[in-house]
């Protein structure tokens, strides 16, 4: 009869398929990008969460992919009954289950020695599935015999601010789980009978797609198990805003395609999306458009930032996950209609919010209309520096008071087919700007690339050859972003006296 390890008991915890295929055919699982860096995020901070943990050092680390599990459980049971100091990565056996804590800490009560566990997430708050997870690492543990005092989450506290010199005493927040965990043993006792009957099953148990495949993991066999189901022409999830419960409750009627959508199911722009799509048509609305550019005037200004979150901060006053704006590329067209370019890119490694508030502020100039596409983001940002560098506020908010969204002119204005529902730039640029496209960038074609790439350049490892070469891709990923912002204002604004 198999153990099953906590992961393959969560899987089955979001579907009954998935835990077979992670047993019988783990070949077929192809984890997305964003999975395979969350991975990375919860290594960092576990590593983190040692130092924090046990900060003399006198701790005990178990290396199960060194050792091999017998092992690790065997030294795993021998340090639990012999060792006052934190032990890491702790394992346990029993049940029909096996499990490894992230954080084994020694109590002393009546002369006895028992153990708080903390699991450490990398996730800002407590999640429902973090409840099943603790519920199992109690439910394995009591039944190896360990002295389990308390079980508790911590998460990262997206509301701490880094103080600098590696300080990450205030990283993590705990909430102890101790009274739910140990109430569910036979929940998890359940989960484990269930598991060995689907893992008995001579065929992977019969599962439509659906929102689970995504709730709470994206699972990677979701390309295995759609390949078979048939694909909307035109998806209903093309329909903007249009809620998950409600594409859900279509499907349960066999609706799939926008075609057998109801119109008096959708909004006047969820129409729109509808009827051009199924048409083949574009919608453009160029008096409206015009009208909306005409308050505006020359010089303008177009901007786009790019930024980089980190679970756990490297620069002094800035806080887990928060977006540090690394680069800007600004083109400006003046009154004559000659067009430049300015650009700011920092892969130093230090931070570089100071000499790219300078570097903005001397770029945007006192006048004109600053255009960005999506503007709560870019003025977040402008507002997040101001506080943070009070010295530079009223030049910064300056900036803020003269930005112009295009986002809204876009998608009140203009749909191509093309955008399949989406009004993000890399949608609209090529259907309004056909010969201007991001998949034809070197290296970087997208925000989570530019990310990506950064995290590469600032690497002590990466070779000064390398970051030049990425520093290129930054600088023309970027100046893309504004060239796409000029060209999207020259076609809306129906400037076609315009060379550009």
């Amino acid at each position: 009869m198999r153990t099953f390890s906590k992961s393959k008991l969560l899987a089955l915890r979001q579907c009954p398929k998935r835990l077979w295929l992670e047993v019988h055919r783990p070949d077929l699982r192809e984890d997305s990008a964003a999975t395979q860096a969350s991975f990375q995020v919860g290594f960092q901070v576990g590593d983190i969460a040692q130092r924090l943990y046990d900060p003399e050092g006198l701790g005990a680390l178990i290396d199960v992919a060194a050792d091999g599990f017998d092992a690790a459980f065997k030294r795993s049971a021998e340090l639990l009954s012999s060792t006052r100091q934190p032990i890491f990565e702790a394992g346990f056996s029993a049940g029909g289950a096996m499990a490894f804590a992230d954080v084994m800490l020694p109590v002393q009560e009546n002369g006895s020695t028992l153990w708080r566990m903390v699991e450490v997430k990398s996730a800002t708050s407590v999640k429902d599935y973090h409840r099943d997870d603790l519920a199992v690492q109690a439910f394995v543990a009591q039944n190896a015999g360990v002295p389990l005092q308390s079980i508790a989450l911590a998460h990262i506290d997206s509301s701490w601010t880094y103080p600098g010199d590696e300080d990450y005493s205030g990283l993590l927040k705990e909430n102890d789980l101790t009274a739910e965990a140990f109430s569910r043993g036979e929940e998890v006792r359940a989960w484990i009978a269930q598991a060995q009957s689907i893992d008995a099953m001579p065929a992977e148990p019969v599962m439509e797609t659906g929102a689970h495949c995504d709730t709470p993991y994206s699972c990677g066999f979701y390309d295995y198990c759609s390949r078979d189901e048939p694909k909307a022409e035109f998806p209903i999830y093309w329909l903007p805003r249009f809620g998950t419960a409600k594409v859900r409750e279509l499907a349960e009627l066999g609706v799939n395609d926008l075609s057998a959508v109801a119109d008096d199911l959708l909004n006047a722009k969820q129409q729109r999306v509808k009827a051009h799509t199924l048409a083949g048509t574009v919608f453009f609305d160029t008096e409206g458009a015009a009208a909306d550019l005409a308050v505006h005037s020359l010089p303008a200004y177009f901007l786009d930032f790019e930024t980089i979150q980190f679970a756990v901060p490297i620069w002094k006053g800035t806080r887990p996950y928060q977006q540090n704006t690394f680069q800007f590329s600004l083109h400006t067209l003046s009154a004559s209609g000659q067009l430049d370019h300015t650009e700011f890119l920092d892969i130093s490694g230090n931070d570089p919010a100071e000499p790219f508030i300078n570097a903005l502020i001397a770029a945007c100039g006192v006048e004109g209309p600053v255009y960005v596409y999506n503007a709560g983001f870019e003025m977040a940002r402008i507002n997040e520096l101001a506080i943070r560098y009070p010295q530079f506020s009223e030049a910064l908010l300056a900036i803020n008071a003269r930005v112009v969204d295009l986002l809204p002119i876009a998608r009140e204005r203009y749909y191509h087919p093309s955008q399949q529902g989406s009004w993000s730039i890399k949608k609209v640029l090529p259907a309004v700007v056909p010969e201007l496209r991001y998949d034809a960038l070197d290296g970087v074609q997208d925000g989570g690339m530019a990310m990506d790439a950064f995290l590469e350049a600032i690497h002590p490892d990466t070779s000064v050859e390398r970051k030049a070469q990425i520093e290129q891709q930054l600088l023309a990923y970027c100046k893309l972003d504004t060239y796409a912002m000029v060209r999207l204002w020259q076609v809306f604004a129906g400037r076609t006296d315009l060379s550009l």
